[in-house]
This record gives structure tokens, sequence and C-alpha cells, in this order.
């Protein structure tokens, strides 16, 4: 009787240590699944959202525990970038715990992190790219020194509101060829840049080559013109963060015209560098004032005089310009361009001097007043509608000092706006400007005075309030400073880049090749 009790017992310690023993590799295999990320069972969901066959282990963003009393739920949430682990477990009324099983987890937010899909990396290039260029500021640019405009940030020197025309605070005699030097010191006040490659979404490229091919585009051979274009493609290629997309997810600010960077012939004579007609270029978006016709140009406005500090200071001008007294019914600004193909400057100027309700402003030779931002201002704002037409290229800055005055553009190219600033101005146009074919000018078919004066007041009304409500966009805030709520035009234009190069993972994930369309030659864009 002893013998078959000692014989039971030691069959229930057996039973007991087998019980425990599967207990314990049970609970080791969650422990072993939270850590390193394990298969999606037993109410264990790893989400992993990341870029085609690439896995990337990162470090925990945030730790969130919840207990729901009323449920008795207790939920351990762990996130990462592009990944979210959670684990639930239910304590039930009685006391004892289950895990849930079989349960998918269909959304779930990355909700401490405001940065997914928005983290941005900056390239830390040789400072020969950017900075060292702007010590020899008085070489910029042949016909004038820069020396004056790269101050404050590329800002350039602060304005004196001496005739009141300005607001109080934010103005700046910025040049328009500056833009790369301020888009780069607010990307350094960018609120999700990173130091962490593999958190990007995107990749920044802090070379200035608007200011690199500006030094040699007189009197330069291509050598000295695209030097510094095959040293930063070298450098770019041979960082891992190239690899991961070869190049698709990195994006550069031109700071000129595209064109000047898309060098078509090795001819000493021809124009700008071949930067972006290198092929590793065919894989970086390039934004800058004007785009050219291949489909990673994009274009971003002109920085313009304004540069607020804080989202009141936009609201005061935008306020200030619904009450401004336009005495003129339209104004051009410029001078004539009698040796530029399809021309229509002239007439321009022809019929504004007949008309007692034009303003010119004649920006021949040089004229003074075409350099002062008080001068250019004054005659926006005290006119209905400003004339934009194509000049050394398609596009002008004086189209976004206008809007800047609330002036209503007036456009003679579809490439002078409409199919440039994409991520800006309303699709449709009629809302914002007025459209006279320059063809219609140049035979002399139509009028501008009338054409204008045609338009309802109601129209017109409507048209400069859009104008107006454009204001934000186009600016570029104080590098200094972040705008509380509103987005400028820095802030469109990174928004723009994310999301064409996320459109580009889709694509990739669902077995597309991302060459097609990157960067092809669009004769049909403007």
């Amino acid at each position: 009787m002893e013998a078959l009790f000692v014989g039971k017992f030691r069959s229930q310690l057996w039973f007991v240590l087998l019980i425990s023993f599967l207990l314990g590799s049970i609970l080791l295999f969650f422990y072993h699944s939270a850590i390193t990320g394990g298969d999606q069972n037993n109410g264990v969901t790893f989400l992993v959202n990341n870029f085609v066959n690439v896995i990337q282990d990162r470090k925990n963003k945030s730790i969130d525990f919840a207990v729901n009393s009323s449920h008795r739920t207790i939920t351990l949430s762990t996130n990462y970038h592009n990944s979210t682990f959670e684990l639930t477990t239910n304590r039930n009324s009685g006391g004892q715990v289950s895990q849930e099983k079989n349960e998918t987890i269909e959304h779930i937010s990355p909700s401490l992190d405001s940065c997914s899909g928005r983290y941005i990396y900056m390239h830390d290039v040789p400072r020969k790219f950017n900075e060292d260029l702007l010590k020899d500021c008085h070489s910029l640019i042949k016909w004038f020194d820069m020396c004056q405009y790269i101050s404050n940030l590329g800002l350039g020197p602060k304005i004196e509101n001496s005739e009141r025309v300005l607001s109080s605070k934010g103005w700046f005699a910025t040049n328009q060829f500056t833009l790369g030097i301020i888009f780069h010191n607010r990307m350094k006040q960018y609120k999700c840049l990173t130091n962490d490659s593999l958190l990007a979404s995107a990749i920044y490229v802090p070379f200035y080559p608007g200011f690199d091919v500006s030094r040699y585009l007189w009197g330069f051979n291509i050598s000295v013109r695209d030097a510094a274009s095959f040293a930063l493609v070298k450098w770019l290629t041979q960082k891992p963060e190239w690899k991961r997309m070869w190049g698709r997810d990195h994006f550069l600010v031109g700071g000129r015209p595209a064109w000047d960077l898309r060098r078509q012939t090795d001819d000493d004579s021809d124009w700008g560098s071949k930067l972006m007609l290198l092929p590793e270029s065919n894989n970086i978006t390039l934004l800058s004032v004007e785009a050219s016709l291949w489909n990673n140009d994009f274009a971003i406005p002109y920085p313009t005089y304004f540069h607020p500090s804080k989202d009141v200071q936009v609201r005061k001008w935008q306020k200030k310009m619904r009450r401004m007294e336009r005495r003129y019914l339209f104004t051009f600004t410029g001078a004539p361009r009698p040796n530029s193909a399809g021309a229509i400057r002239g007439e321009l100027i022809d019929q504004c001097q007949s008309s007692s309700t034009c303003n010119f402003v004649s920006c021949l030779h040089g004229a003074k007043k075409c350099e002062d931002p008080l001068k250019v201002l004054k005659a926006f704002q005290s006119s209905v509608f400003c004339l934009q037409p194509t000049g050394d290229s398609l596009t002008r800055r004086s189209t976004f000092d206008s809007i800047l005055a609330g002036c209503i553009p007036v456009f003679f190219h579809p490439g002078s706006a409409y199919a440039q600033y994409i991520w800006y101005m309303p699709r449709n146009h009629t809302k914002y400007s007025v459209f006279i074919p320059r063809n219609d000018l140049k035979d002399r078919k139509v009028l501008i005075n009338e054409t204008l004066l045609q338009v309802p007041k109601k129209e017109v009304l409507a048209m400069r309030e859009e104008v107006i409500k454009l204001i934000p966009r186009i600016v570029y805030a104080d590098p200094s400073y972040r705008l509380e709520s509103l987005e400028d035009a820095f802030d469109i234009a990174v928004k723009g880049v994310l999301d064409r190069v996320e459109a580009v993972r889709r694509g990739i994930k669902k077995g597309k090749d991302p060459s097609i369309g990157f960067a092809e030659y669009n004769v049909t864009k403007f």
C-alpha cells in the first residue's frame, strides 16, 4: 500500500513538473517574441512597414503601458519606426490571466510619434559643397557682389520701413538666388530632422549647385563648371544611404532655374553645368525656382522680401493687403527683352504706357526702382492686376512679389506658373489669375486694358482674396524661428518630396520599376 502511494505521488510530481516546464516554455516563447519581434500568433502582433526586403532593427521610440480597469485589460504597446508591437493580456473577473488569440489589429497609429513618415536625414556633406562657397561671396555672381545678401542666414539685410509700405517685422532685402542657403537653414530647424538615417523617409543633400555654377558661367570651360557636380555624385554614391533606394529618396535645392544645371552638350560655349544630367542624378529630385521638362524637377517659389517669425505677422500683413486702395488697373515692372524668342514685353510696355490705368515701372539698365523692395512692393500694392510675362526664362520672382502684395497676376504662358508650382497654386488657375495667350498679344488680337476691365468686380474681389490666402504658402519663414500653425513654402516643399518618395516606395512594393517615369523628359509638361 505504501509503495502504491509513493508511486502515485511520484507520478503526480512528474506531472506537475511537466506542466510547469510547458508553461515556462510558453511564457519564454512570448518573452522571446516580444524581444525579437517574432511570429504573428497567440495575441502577439508585429507589423512591419519597411522598404522592400530591408529589415532594420531599431531602438524603440516609446513604450506605452495602459490598464483598462473596467475590462481588466493590460496592454503593453511598443512603437518602433515603421513597426508596432502590441501584446495584450486580459485578466478576467476570477483573477485568471489569459492571452487573447487569433486577433488581427487592422490599424495601429504611430500614436506618440508625430514625425512618423516625416523624418528627414541631412547629409553632412564636405564644406566645399556649401559653406566654403560662401567664403568667396564677392565672386558668386559676376555682375554684383553677393556678400550682403548671404547675411542673416541668406535673407539679406533688414529693410528699414521708412515709407510705412511694409508691416513692422520680418522684412529683408532678399536676393532671388539665395534660396539654397535659406532652405538649408530652414532644414536645420525642421521639427522632424533626424541624425539617424535609418529613421528617415527622405534624404536632404545640402549642396548649393546654383552658387557653384554661377561662379563659372562666363569664361570657364566645362571641366571647371562640372567639377563639383562629379565630386558630389561620387561622394553620395559611396554612402550607405544611397544604396537603399539608389538615391530615389534624395533631394537637393538648385537655387537657380533647373536649366542652369542641365547643360545639353559638352561644348564650352553651352550654358550651365550638367549636374542633373549625370546618370546618378536621374535618381535625385531637384527643387528649384523654375523646373525644366524632366520629371524629377519640381518648382518651388522664389524667395520674397517677407520672412515672418510668427503666424500673427502673416495675418497682419494679409489684413493690410485686404484694405489697400488700388488706384491702377494694372502694373508692369520690368524691361524689354527684344532679343528673346517670342518676346512680348515691348508690346506690354507700349500698351501700358498708352493707358491711363496702367503703372509702368521701368527696369531698363538696372533702374534703381526695380532693386528697391519698397518701390517694387508699393507699385504692386497700388494695382489690381500685375503683368507677369516671361523674361530670361519662363518664370519671374516678380510673380511672388505681386502675390505678396495682393496683386492678381496676369500670365501669358502656362509655364510661368500653372505647370510650374503645382504644389502651391490652385489647380483651377482662374481662381487666382488671368491668362492671356501670348500669341494673341503678339498678333495684337487683344488689348490688355479691355480684357481686364471685362472681369466682373465680384470675380476680381474673389481672385484677390484667393491671392491673399496664398501668401503664407509662398513665403519662407525666418530660419531662426518656426511658425506656430501656418505652413510656409519650405513646409510645402518638404511635404511634396515626402509624398513623392512614399509613392515610389509603394510602387516598388507592388513590383513596379521605380525608374519608369521618375526622371523622364516630358515634352508636354508645359
